[in-house]
């Protein structure tokens, strides 16, 4: 049962000692828990049974736990990360008729080969705030679509520690102001109704190898935000500042220091815990009545090779909760134990409620690119389905770790390969989880494979969770390297990923989170690159490489609607409404890594739209990767 007092750290099933717990206890928490599912039950109208019911947040707060209406205030939608909008004029039995209402551009900003379009539009009080992969902030008037203000950020086009294309993932906004991390390491503050920087602040050097690609959280005056760089040597991090004058309030490593919990899980012998990567590509989940931040983090350093950090590297690969306030540490739990592979967690974290066992329960759920969705207890971190710990194949140059966490249910993604390639040999069948060493092993997740960046979306009625995938195999393999610690921002990798001859191809999967178990899952012809967003309409709106925008059935997968916007449709569509009428919005800009198309253009979408969509996009090849640095992401 879900358990309200403060939570213990989750160890894990290999280092979780038994309790007993007086019969009295447990029969007066038995009485409780019932007491409040009858409350909560009582409390819902009859047509959501299964609707999450969660105290709204203060009226001044610019995000809160319940599902947005007349705006999108955040990336995820709210500060749960659920990306469901509670709005239904837009429906299965309408969405035909739905067509583009202006088409907005952006100066050009971020169409260069380097970047990628990835910032999910913010909308409030009329305007939407969308950032480009140049770190540019656009201010769009919803009624005329002209551009209201805009912000140069002028990067230095020297900066040479970006992993994985210059990109942005959006900004946060609040406190009459409007956030964004910067690729440069800088977080600058800019005036809602202007853009005047208000202030700015040099929060990490990117010379060290920091910079930063998701969206800032607003929470509570807190502006928190992770860093990446995991392939540069740098030890991860989350901070909070403040919002009103951007001084540090708190920090939190994600690879321990001497003598800090989890310590233990990395070498004694060696300083490279200092580099240890576990670096946050997302933007947290914030539980206001628990007080915990929720964030999910890389891979630990050097990549692909186990050899000099023994142990299981915490807290790299792993889900975290922090006190928000302070930033002290709750509890983790690591999906990956000494990852091999460049299974990092970089889909945002979701929070929602449903009843396990018959008892209402608060739950976390993230995608990863292993192919599972691990389902935890957000107050204590303990699974709430079932995660094993089961033994997994062993190459001991490697440091490997005896057994993996296993999520009971269904994978989304393929992990593994029933037939060996045209001139390659499979070991154990080219499972997740098979190591290597020095000779390239061919196993399915490869790095671009399960479920990357994109973020999935949750529907609190139906307790469906979307995920966009892919089915990839990688080659990897690693080389000898010594314990010395890298020089500052240079590349730290300790092997690579390199070619092969069997092609990518998209997953795009629902599956349902009372049981973890598959209710949909389709095939596409390319990798999925785009989060989703899912409606009370029953629509899942998810954009395609190739341009097109689309809205699926949420409750099959069956396509209803598609629109061409232009260039790869990338990024996370936005769902609100203004003016008592319903809009979709969307940043068409193509990626890097989705080999798409590039542009830079916005679309607003309604029932009475007259745009139609654009000629077809010709969408660049899509070769299988070579031996070269990670580029997952």
């Amino acid at each position: 049962m879900a358990r309200l007092q403060e939570p213990e750290p989750y160890v894990g099933p290999r280092r979780r000692a038994a309790r007993r717990v007086p019969i009295g206890v447990l029969v007066a928490l038995g009485a409780l828990a019932l007491l409040a599912a009858a409350l909560y039950a009582f409390a819902q109208p009859p047509a959501a049974a299964q609707r999450t019911s969660t105290p709204r947040a203060a009226a001044s707060s610019p995000a809160s736990v319940a599902p947005p209406k007349d705006g999108w205030p955040t990336n995820g939608g709210n500060w749960l990360n659920q990306r469901y909008s509670p709005l239904a004029a837009i429906s299965r039995s309408n969405v035909a008729q739905l067509k583009g209402v202006w088409r907005a551009r952006l100066d050009g900003s971020g169409v260069g080969a380097q970047y990628s379009g990835e910032g999910q539009p913010i909308v409030a009080d009329g305007v939407i705030y969308v950032s480009t992969g140049a770190n540019d902030v656009f201010a769009i008037d919803v009624d005329s679509g002209a551009t209201l203000w805009s912000y140069k950020a002028n990067l230095d086009p020297k900066i040479t520690t970006v992993c994985c294309s210059w990109g942005n993932r959006g900004v946060a906004i609040g406190d009459g102001k409007v956030f964004q991390g910067q690729l440069d390491g800088k977080i600058v503050a800019l005036d809602r109704k202007t853009g005047a920087v208000v202030w700015s602040i040099q929060a990490e050097r990117w010379q060290e190898g920091d910079t930063i690609v998701s969206a800032p959280l607003y929470y509570d005056g807190l502006l928190i935000s992770g860093f990446t760089g995991a392939e540069r040597g740098v030890r991860g991090r989350v901070k909070a500042f403040d919002a009103k004058t951007g001084a540090l309030r708190w920090t939190f490593y994600t690879v321990p220091g001497r003598g800090e919990r989890g310590d233990d899980t990395w070498p004694q012998d060696n300083e490279l815990w200092r580099d240890g990567g576990g670096t946050v590509w997302q933007t947290p989940a914030v539980d206001p009545n628990l007080g915990l931040l929720y964030f999910s983090t890389a891979n630990p350093g050097p990549d692909f090779n186990g050899n000099v950090r023994a142990g299981d590297n915490l807290f790299t690969s792993s889900i975290v909760a922090l006190d928000v306030k302070t930033g002290a540490y709750r509890w983790h739990f690591q999906q990956v134990h000494h990852d091999l592979w460049d299974y990092d967690s970089g889909n945002p974290v979701v929070l929602f409620d449903l009843p396990y066992n018959g008892v209402l329960r608060r739950a976390i759920a993230e995608a990863s690119k292993t192919g599972w969705v691990y389902v935890l207890d957000r107050v204590s971190g303990q699974p709430l389905i079932g995660i094993d710990e089961m033994p997994v194949a062993q190459e001991p140059r490697q440091k490997t770790s005896p057994t993996q966490p296993i999520p009971r249910g269904d994978a989304f993604v393929p992990q593994s390969i029933e037939v060996a390639p045209e001139g390659t040999t499979l070991v154990n069948g080219g499972k997740v989880f098979t190591p290597y060493w020095t000779d390239y092993l061919l196993a399915k997740p490869g790095i671009g494979g399960g479920a990357n960046w994109p973020p999935s979306s949750y529907d609190p009625t139906t307790g469906y969770f979307y995920v966009c995938a892919a089915d990839r195999a990688s080659v990897f393999r690693a080389w000898e390297i010594t314990a010395d610690r890298p020089e500052e921002g240079s590349e730290y990798i300790g092997g690579n990923f390199g070619a092969h001859p069997i092609p990518g191809l998209g997953v795009f999967a629902a599956l349902d989170l009372h049981t973890n178990k598959l209710v949909f899952q389709q095939q596409w012809s390319e990798p999925c690159y785009s989060g989703s967003v899912v409606t009370a309409g029953g629509l899942v709106f998810v954009g395609r490489n190739d341009g097109r925008l689309t809205a699926l059935d949420s409750s099959n997968g069956k396509k209803l609607w598609e629109f061409q916007t232009g260039a790869g449709m990338n990024s996370t569509a936005s769902i609100f409404e203004h003016k008592g009428k319903q809009y979709v919005v969307a940043y068409s800009a193509g990626s890097v890594f989705a080999r798409s198309a590039k542009g830079d253009s916005v679309w607003l979408f309604a029932l009475d739209g007259t745009l139609a969509e654009t000629g077809q996009v010709q969408t660049p090849a899509h070769p299988e990767a070579g031996p070269v640095l990670d580029t997952s992401r």
